[in-house]
């Protein structure tokens, strides 16, 4: 398919030049910039302090209860995870065809290791590629593009060393003030953080709507030269997926581009994990930027774009997160390149995975819990609305022997508070009628703790 891309030239703003500045000061200068900075760390602490996160754990260690967050694991994660000498029912480790620590992903990552060091050294531009060496299992970066591209059935692709800065850097060197990003209000805050720093107007259409992304396009889209519309393939927060059929007759109809974000589809959906292009049945030609993040079914780290060649090759010679980053580490890619083919060769992974996601989704329905929109695809909420009762929850199932972490706002709506399930390959039916059935136990007790809580701090509790 044609496209009529043109993609903005200017995208770098000169920075003022500060090099004059005068670095000498007064006495009175200095009190003052000191009082500056006093006064700055007191406007952020307020800040930090309306953070959900921060007033559940400062309200737990009152009660004596643990930080439930940044505990650190003893070794790789699987259905269980090894913290402080225990071990807890993981469900928070996104390793969706239990793949890593694949001793072929060992091997060949030792190998890159003893041949090329661990690192590239320098940005793809300026070090070059990491030539084959040896075996075809140890392969330069050119070669990892290569294989993501015959996987999506696209021409080209690129690869970046972080999956978040994959969507900004993208979406913020493709398009400028003159043009038009409408986005699923639920998209991933990497696709909202790029379309802010592109300068373009940018809207976001109801979730999973593509009424409300029609009006949005017959109300606002000859304004602007190009539009791109952007959603996910499986939403991070929800466990839902969106009607893509529909959204390319969109794009079609009003001449769009069409950017589908696969981080948490790719390796879940379709027969054999080929994301939601295969699940559909699409022409991969008819999505414009096939994204997705190489840290959750590649056992990697970074991300990439899948698309048509003239838009690739453009990003590799102007997007700054890929120009001015340092090269993905040549023991990275070959992760990812292997964690790849295990993938396509044991298309039983699929199964279990979406296997194990029906039967978490439908034994927690069947005990009343509300998973919302899930659909059952790997990520299941159970949505408990406050934010301080469900960190309080999940203190209380980790004392349980349950390793999952709560959602609260801003990464969700005020009363939309959740603990989020990621389901995995490796998961057993046991420990998912284990955690649900510790989740019904522990609510009312929770809702004492809580009440309790709020009667004796109601200051505290109120803010």
């Amino acid at each position: 398919m044609e496209t009529d891309f043109q993609p903005k030239r200017a995208y770098f703003n000169h920075v003022k030049d500060t090099s004059s500045m005068n670095m000498s000061s007064s006495p009175s200068e200095t009190h003052q910039g000191t009082e500056q900075k006093q006064e700055a760390v007191s406007t952020f602490t307020k800040l930090r302090a309306k953070l959900s996160f921060d007033r559940m754990v400062a309200m737990g260690a009152k009660m004596g209860m643990p930080n439930p967050l940044f505990l650190c694991a003893d070794r790789a994660a699987k259905a269980t995870i090894h913290i402080n000498g225990k071990d807890y029912i993981n469900f928070s480790t996104y390793d969706y065809l239990d793949i890593n620590t694949h001793p072929e992903i060992t091997a060949a990552v030792t190998e890159a290791a003893r041949v090329f060091g661990t690192s590239a050294g320098a940005s793809r531009l300026v070090g070059g590629e990491r030539r084959p060496h040896h075996t075809d299992d140890l392969l330069s970066h050119r070669r990892l593009e290569e294989a993501i591209a015959k996987f999506m059935g696209t021409e080209d692709c690129i690869v970046y060393v972080s999956g978040h800065a994959t969507n900004v850097s993208t979406i913020g060197f493709l398009f400028g003030p003159r043009d038009l990003i409408l986005y699923d209000q639920l998209s991933h805050n990497s696709l909202a953080q790029g379309a802010r720093l592109s300068g373009a107007t940018k809207f976001p259409f109801q979730h999973n709507s593509c009424d409300d992304l029609e009006r949005l396009l017959e109300a606002k889209r000859k304004d602007y030269k190009q539009c791109v519309i952007i959603t996910e393939g499986v939403f991070s927060m929800d466990g839902n997926i969106p009607d893509v059929p529909r959204l390319i007759e969109l794009k079609k109809k009003y001449n769009c581009m069409l950017m589908i974000d696969e981080a948490h589809s790719l390796g879940i959906l379709g027969e054999h994990g080929g994301g939601i292009r295969e699940y559909f049945n699409v022409d991969p030609g008819d999505v414009d930027l096939w994204m997705s993040t190489l840290s959750k079914t590649l056992c990697g780290c970074g991300g990439y774009i899948a698309g048509h060649r003239d838009i690739i090759q453009y990003l590799k010679y102007g997007s700054p997160g890929f120009v001015f980053s340092v090269g993905m580490p040549p023991v990275i890619a070959v992760a990812c390149l292997t964690a790849l083919k295990i993938m396509e060769r044991e298309p039983e992974r699929v199964k279990k995975l979406q296997h194990i996601s029906r039967y978490f989704l439908e034994y927690a329905r069947s005990k009343g819990l509300d998973t919302g929109e899930s659909q059952g695809y790997a990520i299941v909420p159970i949505i408990t609305g406050e934010s301080m009762f469900t960190g309080f929850l999940a203190t209380q199932l980790l004392k349980r022997g349950i390793y999952v972490m709560p959602i609260a706002f801003p990464a969700v709506k005020e009363g939309e508070a959740r603990l989020r399930f990621f389901l995995s390959a490796a998961q057993t039916e046991e420990n998912c009628r284990t955690a649900i059935d510790a989740i019904i136990e522990e609510i009312p007790h929770v809702r004492q703790i809580l009440e309790k809580y709020k009667a004796e701090h109601p200051q505290t509790a109120g803010e």
